[in-house]
């Protein structure tokens, strides 16, 4: 009667596994990094709205609207024009503008120094995990 080796299937998956490791870590580690403008959102008639994360938008939270980041992650946002710079957590899906990379809440917008012309160049980047758990 013919014997099946059965450590064959074991080895082939850590060798695709050990393959693809660098790809993954890499993937994680890398932080997201984009630039272009932002507007803000927030006004009377979107207060109290839920957004795509299930919330009530309150324009004082350190939130934003981003058409692709995963709902809760964090990011830094800081003003090319003023240098400062905000952590704010995606909750909401926008902006819906083209022209635009990210809509922040209005205490956002505040604090970076774009609520008076409503938009403003920004970079934004994704916070590494660790920095976001000190934050939390």
């Amino acid at each position: 009667m013919p014997t099946i080796q059965h450590n064959f299937l074991p080895k082939t998956t850590l060798c695709l596994c050990l393959a693809f490791l660098p790809l993954i870590s890499t993937a994680i580690a890398a932080p997201f990094t984009e630039s272009g403008d932002a507007s803000w959102y927030g006004g009377k008639k979107f207060v109290g709205k839920r957004t795509a994360s299930g919330e009530r938008l309150r324009p004082d939270a350190m939130t934003a609207a981003h058409p692709t980041l995963p709902l809760g992650t964090k990011i830094r946002v800081t003003s090319s024009v003023t240098g400062r710079s905000v952590i704010v957590r995606v909750n909401d899906r926008g902006p819906y503008n083209s022209d635009r990379i990210i809509d922040l809440s209005k205490g956002a917008a505040r604090k970076i120094g774009i609520l008076h012309n409503g938009v403003g160049p920004v970079t934004i980047t994704t916070l590494p995990d660790d920095e976001r758990k000190k934050r939390e």
